[in-house]
């Protein structure tokens, strides 16, 4: 995988993913994190799991090649990032739990949320 630390996932199509995952790349100027549009035409999913999984919630490919999901992934990204003070403080014993609460609760409202079909309804994911 080259340099970069993580390979991310993103669903090209979320305006609230596009817009952090923008905003994340220009603090990125090393070029730490690979950003992997899963809209995108041609794009091809890690073996042993399909769009529909990566749609469900964010997904990340470390260098070693180990899949990772969820908050886990905005660790890496926000590290690559310089935030790694927001990553300290969401490792916290008390925060950690609510960000993963969080964001598994985000993950399941994210597309009706963007105005979107809800995954297995129409949603546009190529199998």
């Amino acid at each position: 995988m080259n340099k970069h630390n993580i390979e991310v996932f993103y669903d090209g199509e979320c305006p609230l993913c596009s817009k952090e995952i923008n905003w994340l790349k220009k603090r990125d100027p090393a070029g730490q994190a690979l950003y992997s549009d899963l809209t995108s035409p041609g794009f091809l999913p890690p073996e042993g799991y399909s769009e529909t999984d990566l749609m469900a919630e964010i997904h990340g490919r470390l260098a070693d090649g180990s899949i990772i999901k969820g908050v886990e992934v905005f660790d890496h990204m926000y590290r690559a990032a310089g935030l790694g003070f927001l990553v300290r403080i969401g490792e916290l014993p008390l925060i950690r739990p609510v960000l993963n609460i969080a964001y598994a609760g985000f993950a399941k409202l994210r597309l009706p949320l963007t105005g979107r079909k809800v995954l297995g309804k129409s949603c546009r994911v190529r199998t």
